[in-house]
Formats: C-alpha cells, sequence, structure tokens
C-alpha cells in the first residue's frame, strides 16, 4: 500500500512538472512571435513606372528610404542621395525614395511629372516609387512599419517633413532615422554606409 502510494505521488508529480515545463515553452514561443521584429523584406511596392518592387531582392544591403517632394526647400538634396547612391551602389547600398504629398502640398505631380522632373533635374537613378502618403489615415503600410516600434522593434517616430531618411541594416531591420534637414551626405550617415 505505501509503495502504490509513493507511485501514485511520484507520478503526479512528474506528470505536474511536465505540464509546467510545456507551459513555460509554449509561453516563450507565444511571446517571441509577439515580440519577433518585422523586416523590410516582407513589402512589394510599385515604382514610379509601374514596375513590382520587391524589397526582398535586397537581402543584405543597406538601404535608405527617404520621402521626396519636387517643390520643397529640401528638394536640391536630391543631388545628394544621387551623389551618395553612385558612390556606393556597387558597395551593397541602395536608395528608395517615396514620393510623398504630405507636406504643404510640396508633391503635386503624377508619378510620370516626378519620374522626368527628377531625371531632368537631378539625374536621379536610384530607385524611385510611385507616390504614396507617409502620415496619416492613409499612411502607406511600409511607413507604418517604420514608424511603429510594434512593427519595427527598434523606435516610435514620425515623419517630421519631407525627406526625412530611414536606414535599414544588412538584415531588412530598422537600425536609425535620420531627420529631413540632415543632409544624406552627413557623416553621420556616411559612417553608418561604410561601417
Amino acid at each position: 500500500m505505501k509503495k502504490s502510494f509513493i507511485a501514485i505521488v511520484l507520478t503526479t508529480l512528474l506528470f505536474s512538472c511536465q505540464n509546467k515545463a510545456q507551459n513555460k515553452v509554449t509561453s516563450v514561443a507565444n511571446n517571441n512571435s509577439i515580440m519577433a521584429k518585422e523586416t523590410i523584406y516582407q513589402f512589394k511596392v510599385t515604382d514610379l513606372y509601374g514596375e513590382e518592387f520587391d524589397f526582398s531582392t535586397l537581402k543584405g544591403k543597406k538601404i535608405m528610404i527617404v520621402n521626396t517632394a519636387s517643390e520643397c526647400g529640401l528638394t536640391p538634396q536630391y543631388k545628394d542621395l544621387e551623389t551618395i547612391y553612385e558612390k556606393y551602389k556597387d558597395k551593397n547600398f541602395v536608395i528608395v525614395g517615396f514620393p510623398a504629398n504630405n507636406f504643404g502640398s510640396q508633391e503635386p505631380g503624377s508619378d510620370k511629372e516626378i519620374a522626368a522632373f527628377c531625371e531632368k533635374n537631378y539625374g536621379v537613378t536610384f530607385p524611385m516609387m510611385s507616390k504614396i502618403s507617409v502620415k496619416g489615415n492613409d499612411m502607406h503600410e511600409i511607413y507604418q512599419f517604420l514608424t511603429q516600434k510594434s512593427k519595427n522593434g527598434l523606435e516610435d517616430s514620425e515623419v517630421q517633413w519631407n525627406f526625412q531618411k530611414y536606414l535599414i541594416n544588412e538584415n531588412g531591420e530598422l537600425e536609425k532615422v535620420i531627420a529631413p534637414r540632415t543632409l544624406p551626405t552627413d557623416d553621420s550617415v556616411i559612417k553608418w554606409i561604410e561601417g
């Protein structure tokens, strides 16, 4: 009788420990899936020419995403963006521009007009996407990723103005947010590209 009682107690304890261990593993797995960082590679967008642009093709590259405008005081930054793109494009670096009309209606043109403006005035050769919204209720999903910590795992931010820069590392993760007035050729940006 004593032996069977001990056997029942041991079996109960063993079963209880296994359940707790299993619950802990399930809990950790659930928390990891909740906290898992998204990457830029999940997004597909349309470029200025109506072609699909798949961010997963940029795996292993550093990426600068910038919202642009043709009629802004900061528009001359296109020249600096093109300069660093030309210098580093063969060194696993790419710039992706997103025209947006969110600030002072400074990007009123169509995709075709934007493409012509960028090429004619600044010789832009880095990838330029179709015009989107970078803030507000109609914010594009890629900018939801860039501005929401729950999606990017780094920080919450708000697009302050045209030419705000988001720096994405070689793993597709948001690494830095650069203010609109900071030039693309600023030392902090160049060190990040070269680092």
